[in-house]
């Protein structure tokens, strides 16, 4: 089993929602990565999605994919990602770590190391998770079976326009929690519409049993409380990146750490 069941069943307990931020590795510095996630959890995160950077990020904004596309420059591919998070584990055994991404780079991946050695090598470095974007359900069978044998989560997306059926099919699949894209569009386009996002969880919990967390959108302490109040989880991506994006080095980790902390009291406070 991998941390994310048992994180998700401790937030219940104590009646908490899971902050889970998302950061492009190898951004932004290239060497920082360990640190910042450090720095997440102080500041109060309870799973960190962490991107792999492709060069072709189909379901990212344009913030995003100016990160992945520094980070690639600098040398940071899937196996550079694989050794951040290995050296992330060697201070922290706890927090669940997912790596958010596409097919090309674990294709590549096991091209180079062989077949099964994305799943094997991702548990060995103490990854806990996958989201691979342009994995539908029906269509990762082999790839799914493989993470299952490693002990790894395999999540997915649901958008406002998935159909019962496709709510169904990742049902049926998926283990972990459920990311729900609370918007029509890429990463860090247009207004969240809390009060859709609050129409479309009863829909989805008629099938999927697992946590929901929600994303695209969330950009501050009272849009994270709103969706708070009805998700298992807030996810954000666009907005930590725009926090450190034009940091000197020396400031990401206070700059992280300011912005999380708020998130994470907001969450936190309880309804009078």
């Amino acid at each position: 089993m991998s941390r994310i069941q048992p994180t998700f069943e401790r937030l219940a307990r104590e009646q908490r929602k899971a902050l889970i931020p998302y950061i492009t590795a190898g951004f932004p510095h290239a060497d920082i990565t360990p640190e910042l996630m450090h720095a997440m959890v102080a500041a109060g995160s309870d799973v960190i999605e962490l991107g792999v950077p492709f060069s072709d990020p189909m379901a990212d904004g344009p913030v995003i994919q100016k990160a992945g596309e520094k980070a690639l420059a600098a040398g940071i591919g899937l196996a550079q990602v694989l050794a951040m998070v290995k050296t992330f584990r060697q201070r922290d055994a706890n927090t669940p770590v997912v790596l958010m991404g596409y097919a090309n780079p674990v294709e590549r991946y096991e091209l180079t190391h062989g077949k099964g050695a994305f799943a094997r090598d991702a548990a060995a470095s103490g990854v806990d998770g996958v989201l691979i974007v342009d994995y539908p359900p029906e269509e990762c069978e082999a790839f799914a079976a493989d993470l299952k044998r490693s002990g790894l989560d395999l999540i997915f997306l649901l958008a406002p326009t998935s159909t019962d059926e496709r709510i169904q099919q990742v049902a049926r699949v998926a283990t972990g929690y459920v990311y729900y894209v609370s918007l029509k569009g890429v990463t860090g386009a247009g207004h969240l519409d809390t009060a859709a996002v609050e129409e479309a969880l009863p829909r989805i919990r008629k099938h999927v049993k697992i946590p929901v967390g929600v994303g695209f959108g969330i950009r501050d302490a009272a849009t994270a409380r709103a969706i708070g109040r009805v998700a298992d989880a807030i996810v954000i991506g666009t907005k930590v990146i725009q926090v450190v994006e034009d940091q000197p080095r020396e400031k990401v980790l206070p700059a992280i750490s300011e912005f999380l902390a708020g998130i994470r009291t907001a969450l936190d406070l309880k309804t009078a």
